[in-house]
């Protein structure tokens, strides 16, 4: 369980770090190569922005419970 954890933290960490990267800051960024870059004439943000985020929450999650796993198990060790 130990190991599963371990790598679970260091995949997860990986990608949180990509999807970050990839999020549009003040001047554009990364997701504008994969179709973010179109914009419509209103300021809301576009299909692939909001997907972008729920992967990035969803993959914080997986990160913050593989963080209290570990935690735990070195705990009650």
């Amino acid at each position: 369980m130990e190991l599963f954890l371990d790598i679970l933290l260091v995949v997860t960490s990986l990608a949180l770090i990509l999807l970050v990267l990839l999020h549009r800051g003040k001047g554009g960024g990364l997701s504008s190569l994969f179709g973010g870059g179109v914009q419509s004439s209103l300021s809301s943000s576009t299909v692939v922005e909001k997907n972008l985020d729920r992967l990035t929450i969803f993959t914080g999650i997986v990160w913050l419970i593989a963080i209290l796993g570990i935690g735990l198990e070195i705990k009650f060790s």
